[in-house]
Formats: structure tokens, C-alpha cells, sequence
């Protein structure tokens, strides 16, 4: 999210500081944190992710009853780089999209207590908002190449566009 603001006078760094410290929620998914091929680098995500937990543990006000939920591709493979988080509860997707919307949608009911349909209804109407995102970008200017690139903040304008239409 820090790389779609577009002032470059200011470092990701602090983008990445100010993200954390003004959210109450925050998802991390640590199953891109191994390298593919020799001599490849591994991203690292778990800086923001420890940004997180230390804003619950040393911040002040709404930082300490941040939560978080941590995904992995597989239960305890986080424990071979960051073994400091064993006897967390980590929720493993196994890399299938479904089951991060599972992990992510029986997180918000039990954790954050919002109210959601179940995870293949929510999953059916993400499928159903990408095809016709997809389809209207088509017809407003964009190429399939452009697609891709679409800047987060302007995915989120149109998702609530289509979610505000969708309920009308």
C-alpha cells in the first residue's frame, strides 16, 4: 500500500510507519517470504508485521488493541525464519485463494465482529465484482495490459462504487 502513494520527497519507509501506527486492523501473509530459485531474495514482509505487533505492545491509545491475523501457506512453516512467533496462531491457506478468503472472512466475524455471509458467498461476489470491474475498465479507456497496474486507492474507489450499487 506504501508504493501507491506517488510523493516521492517522502521515504516507503514512513509511509509504511504511518500505514501501521493509524490501523486497527492489519492482515499479514508470510507464504511469499521464501525465495523461488538460488540466489533469489525473499520479500520481507515480516518488518511491517513486527511494525504491527510492536505497536500493540509498546504503543499508546487504539495501537495496543491493534489485531492482527498472520496467514501462511502452510501451518508452522513460518517457524524455520521467525521462529519467535511459535504458539502464535497462524491461519494456513495452503496457497488456495478460497481459503485465504476463509481464514480472512472467519477473522473479521470472531475477532473484529463484523457480520459476513460465508466464504463462498464472498468469494462468488469477488469473482463477480472482477469480471465486471474488469469489464468496465475495458470500456473506460483501459487496455487488458493497463489492468494489472491499477493503482490500489482507484481499485478501492471502484470496489466501493460497485459494492454501494450492488446494495441500492
Amino acid at each position: 500500500m506504501a508504493a501507491e502513494r506517488l510523493n516521492s520527497g517522502e521515504t516507503r519507509f514512513s509511509k509504511i510507519v504511518e500505514l501501521v501506527r493509524e490501523s486497527k486492523y492489519a492482515i499479514h501473509d508470510l507464504s511469499r517470504i521464501k525465495a523461488e530459485r538460488a540466489g533469489e531474495y525473499f520479500r520481507l514482509m515480516p518488518l511491517e508485521l513486527g511494525l504491527d505487533v510492536g505497536c500493540s505492545c509498546f504503543g499508546s491509545g487504539e495501537q495496543l488493541s491493534k489485531r492482527c491475523l498472520i496467514l501462511e501457506k502452510e501451518p508452522y512453516r513460518y517457524q524455520v525464519a521467525l521462529s519467535d512467533l511459535s504458539n502464535s496462531d497462524i491461519a494456513a491457506h495452503y496457497d488456495e485463494p478460497v481459503r485465504v478468503v476463509t481464514a480472512v472472512r472467519h477473522w473479521l466475524v470472531n475477532d473484529v465482529g463484523i457480520d459476513l455471509p460465508g466464504p463462498s458467498a464472498l468469494f462468488d461476489l469477488f469473482m463477480q465484482f472482477m469480471a465486471d470491474n474488469y469489464d468496465y475498465l475495458l470500456e473506460h479507456g483501459f487496455n487488458k495490459d493497463d489492468i494489472p497496474g491499477l493503482p490500489v486507492p482507484e481499485l478501492i474507489k471502484y470496489m466501493r462504487e460497485w459494492v454501494a450499487a450492488k446494495i441500492s
